[in-house]
């Protein structure tokens, strides 16, 4: 089943407010190896101008790869998870994402192609605040791989 190019400018509702934690940070920094001072130690990121910890540049992921699921659930687009491959992933910032942050993520379909039988599904997440203020806007590509 193909990807159906209807979809492209489609916006999904937003998504139910994530509190983001001074240890989700800390963990998330752990894990991927990023040592600075300011995703660990909130007098770090004080000293910075930060109110609390801030998150590295990739931890808006934990949120909009499950934001996504949105688009990829949604039957009518023609997603088969099991042929996805992971193309591309971009962050436009307006702020840091900071401890204490109360985020939602509003799903766009910007574009649907179809190239040598694989589908190419090109989304944009707005992760906001809760009062609205933009924080990060995040590009992903999806590679719905064709039947070989």
């Amino acid at each position: 089943m193909s990807l159906d190019p209807s979809f492209v400018g489609r916006t999904y509702p937003p998504t139910a407010p994530y509190q983001v934690g001074r240890e989700k940070i800390r963990e998330f920094a752990t894990a991927i190896g990023a040592a600075d001072p300011a995703h660990h130690d909130p007098a770090a990121a004080r000293a910075l101008g930060h109110p609390d910890v801030v998150a590295p540049p990739t931890f808006p992921i934990l949120l909009t790869m499950a934001a996504s699921r949105q688009i990829v659930d949604d039957p009518a687009l023609g997603v088969d998870y099991s042929r996805v491959v992971h193309g591309d992933q971009r962050f436009a910032y307006t702020r840091p994402v900071v401890a204490g942050d109360e985020l939602v993520c509003v799903n766009t379909i910007e574009e649907i192609t179809t190239r040598s039988g694989h589908g190419f599904l090109t989304t944009r997440t707005d992760v906001t605040t809760v009062a609205g203020e933009p924080v990060v806007a995040v590009w992903s590509k999806l590679v719905v791989r064709g039947e070989s």
